[in-house]
């Protein structure tokens, strides 16, 4: 049941891209390349990047509205492809994710009224406290980013390294920025947001176009087994970061923007990122969240674009020839792999296993059940872990609770209610913060208040219903 539910949302989510891609506002795809520095050894790969508004975003969505973005680079390496697919934040709402398609509708529209629905957005959040953080640094003044060039990059999720003696580390994926870190008011965004939607778009492929290339240097945190076991909180929460105290960033290379595509719908209607795509060396770890789209993003992709997505160009390992026992299909682009034998094992001359590509070992306890985390510690790592207390200066933290209590008032007083719980547990003066900006909304708002689609059942009926 949940597989088919992650399923059915797939090809949803792929009708609406084959008119609206999948409701993102996507940036022009850019073509580059990364250094890659390993000892005295440099490697130069070619890649494709893109950025986009993620989430809440349509189809002609302002570049400058509050959403994380996305932040993805497709590498063309010589053992194949490997699909680095994560966000301009380090962390995100949720960690399971079977949770994704409800948190995505959330997002959207009310299947009544189709307009977008605080209620919705609160609901969800309020409900689900692991989303704090994530929310916290989306109302901060990171949620607006001044243009692409000017925020960092995560691959967001915990993965697993292999050095040539197949000795795995766990580890995680950081591009930071060399433009430096630079956001737009909440004033400007909204200007902008009228007189330039385009604004960020613009800005990266002006820069590129103009020569001004923008780069991004890219570190690692490594976190060894034995390290992980041991430690205070479950290092695959991909709610959570790890400490740069603790884990310190390891410079890797530099990544490079250098072109333009020639083509949008060819180099970006058209492309393809699967996070299941790594190249031998690197493997995904127990993270639930990066587990299911290591299922999703494929199965999406071959509903939208075809069975032989990977055969269009701006998807294919052009640096290596793939061969394997996968034949036919509509829109075919090469030559079918020829006459070689389509089954496996056989007697002649056709690939066998590759042990470089075999998914390294690894053990797992005992009992294996479904885990509901949504107890986990959601607070502290937003409080005195470091964001709210020691990242955010008392401005930042002032306009947090602003922008915060801005969004929340158009949701029903019990959902603010709860809402504002969960951030007296984070720190007490954020919650108070909000509770007085809001406690001011919604006396002005009985003046002219928003139409509530949504109420709550009484008791008779939820036992009714039951």
């Amino acid at each position: 049941m949940r597989l088919i539910t992650i399923k059915y949302f797939n090809r949803l989510t792929a009708l609406y891209q084959l008119h609206v891609w999948y409701h993102h506002r996507y940036s022009p795809l850019v073509n580059g390349y990364i250094i890659f520095i390993n000892f005295a050894i440099c490697k130069q790969n070619n890649l494709f990047s893109y950025v986009v508004l993620y989430i809440s975003g349509e189809s002609g969505s302002a570049d400058t509205v509050r959403d994380p973005r996305g932040f993805a680079v497709k590498f063309y390496a010589e053992e194949g492809n490997w699909d680095l697919t994560g966000n301009n934040t380090p962390i995100f709402f949720i960690r399971d994710a079977l949770l994704f398609p409800s948190f995505i509708h959330s997002q959207k529209r009310n299947p009544q009224t189709h307009m977008k629905d605080p209620d919705m957005v609160w609901d969800f959040w309020s409900l689900r406290p692991e989303a704090l953080h994530q929310v916290s640094f989306l109302f901060s003044d990171r949620g607006l980013p001044d243009g692409h060039r000017h925020m960092n990059g995560y691959g967001s999720h915990t993965f697993k390294l292999l050095n040539a003696e197949g000795h795995p580390v766990y580890c995680k994926f950081h591009f930071k920025t060399d433009q430096g870190i630079k956001n737009l008011t909440v004033e400007e965004a909204d200007r902008l947001a009228a007189s330039n939607p385009d604004y960020a778009i613009g800005d990266l492929f002006n820069a590129i176009a103009n020569g001004n290339f923008p780069s991004w240097s890219f570190f690692i945190q490594v976190m060894t087994f034995e390290q992980a076991e041991k430690f205070r909180f479950n290092p695959f929460d991909l709610t959570k970061v790890w400490s740069h105290k603790e884990y310190p960033l390891i410079p890797v290379g530099k990544l490079v923007l250098n072109r333009n595509p020639t083509n949008y719908f060819a180099e970006v209607e058209q492309l393809a990122f699967d996070p299941s795509n790594m190249p031998p060396g690197v493997e995904p770890s127990p993270d639930k969240m990066l587990q299911g789209r290591l299922f999703s993003y494929p199965d999406t992709h071959r509903h939208r674009l075809g069975a032989n997505y990977l055969q269009i160009p701006v998807n294919c390992p052009y640096k290596t020839r793939v061969s394997n026992y996968q034949r036919d299909g509509p829109m075919c682009m090469s030559d079918n792999q020829g006459g070689a034998p389509n089954y496996f094992p056989n007697s002649f001359s056709a690939p066998d296993c590759q042990p470089c590509f075999l998914e390294s070992k690894f053990k797992v306890s005992p009992d294996v059940t479904r885990y509901e985390s949504c107890n986990d510690d959601n607070y502290t790592q937003v409080c005195a872990g470091t964001f709210y207390s020691e990242v955010l200066s008392e401005e930042e933290r002032r306009r947090l609770c602003q922008n915060l209590a801005g969004a929340l008032k158009g949701a029903q007083v019990f959902i603010q209610e709860r809402m504002v719980q969960h951030l007296m547990a984070i720190h007490p003066d954020y919650g108070k913060q909000v509770q007085s900006l809001l406690t001011k909304h919604n006396a002005e708002a009985q003046k002219n208040s928003n139409v509530h689609v949504y109420t709550r059942p009484t008791a008779i009926n939820a036992s009714a219903k039951m």
